[in-house]
């Protein structure tokens, strides 16, 4: 075994982290289902949605069973949909093409959605031992900052050193505990901001650290400007409900329910019509709710609205929502605020 990993598995026997949810009984599947929601979240915030998803489909066979809305449900504000909608399809995948089990081919479980190469190496390093190495973000920032690897990780000439890097680290046995033992020591220890180098097992050698410049590594994104846009979104209440949509699958809150949105809030009174065949009895407008996604900020302009009485029925694609007894669909995160913020003002 080379040092560097002697190391790092010293270091894991004493200060690593060994109680997290997903390390009990570590099958494949819950593996698989923590390795998706700790894709850009952090483990304090994934851990209670981990239990409750967990809690809700135990198995593989579950999953694939559940509607899409109860999936997302379960994944209301974690953020970043799309793993959930790849996590239900992969689970579909699971149970038609490989009977329910698993898939413990490298090669087969990239091929699976959402899933990628240091997604597929953690779930099978962690639940089976087979050696695989990985490169999250946490594993970026030790390798960057121990040999000193110049650039930003998304490029590709740099993403393929580091992934060398990886590879020639990744021990033969061992393999589990190594793997969790450098996603903890990014965590922990050598973090984005202020990293503990007195506590780290590689200080001796690190690159970075010897010459003062832990920050420079690994380096930043090329900045822009994130844009700025703005929406409207029509909050129609009914009989203390609200009218909601279905998102389309694909693009920003995919899926989920939300309220409609219009360019202009002069719109609304042609929507009412257009949708209703009713005219609105009050327009409110209330106060901006902003939002931020990765690529854009989002303004929200609510406008709350009364109508006259109507009889339309809930469908596949729109539903009237009833704040008391909140069904089991997904709800993007301001949407959900929203909801809480007209309860309020009932």
């Amino acid at each position: 075994m080379d040092s560097f990993a002697a190391k790092i598995l010293s270091w894991f026997d004493s200060n690593g982290r060994k109680d997290l949810p997903w390390q009990q009984d570590p099958t494949p599947y819950r593996v698989w289902i923590s390795e998706i929601m700790l894709q850009q979240t952090q483990v304090v915030t994934v851990i209670p949605y981990y239990l409750r998803f967990l809690e809700s489909f135990p198995d593989v066979e579950t999953l694939a069973m559940a509607s899409s809305d109860d999936v997302l449900h379960h994944w209301s504000g974690l953020g970043y949909y799309a793993r959930a909608r790849n996590l239900h399809r992969t689970a579909i995948t699971i149970v038609n093409e490989y009977k329910g089990r698993f898939p413990l081919v490298i090669e087969d479980v990239e091929a699976l959605p959402g899933i990628g190469r240091s997604t597929a190496g953690a779930i099978l390093a962690l639940s089976s031992n087979q050696r695989h190495a990985i490169l999250d973000g946490n594993v970026k920032r030790v390798l960057a900052r121990y040999y000193a690897v110049d650039g930003w990780p998304g490029k590709t000439s740099v993403s393929m050193k580091l992934w060398a890097s990886a590879e020639q680290n990744t021990p033969a046995n061992n393999v589990a505990a190594y793997t969790q033992a450098m996603m903890d020591l990014g965590a922990t220890v050598c973090t984005r901001t202020r990293p503990a180098c007195a506590a780290c097992p590689l200080v001796t050698d690190c690159a970075a650290h010897a010459v003062g410049k832990e920050a420079d590594y690994p380096g930043r994104k090329p900045r822009k400007d994130k844009p700025r846009r703005s929406t409207h979104m029509v909050l129609v209440r009914q009989n203390g409900n609200v009218y909601l949509e279905r998102r389309p699958s694909e693009g920003i809150w995919g899926g989920l329910y939300s309220f409609p949105e219009l360019e202009s809030a002069n719109d609304v009174n042609d929507w009412c019509e257009r949708v209703f065949c009713a005219k609105p009895t009050s327009i409110e407008p209330r106060e901006v709710l902003s939002h931020s996604f990765t690529h854009f900020d989002l303004d929200i302009y609510p406008l709350h609205v009364d109508i006259e009485p109507i009889s339309v029925s809930d469908s596949d694609e729109m539903m009237w929502y009833s704040p008391e007894v909140a069904p089991q669909i997904g709800l993007a995160a301001p949407v959900r605020k929203l909801i809480n913020q007209l309860e309020l003002t009932r």
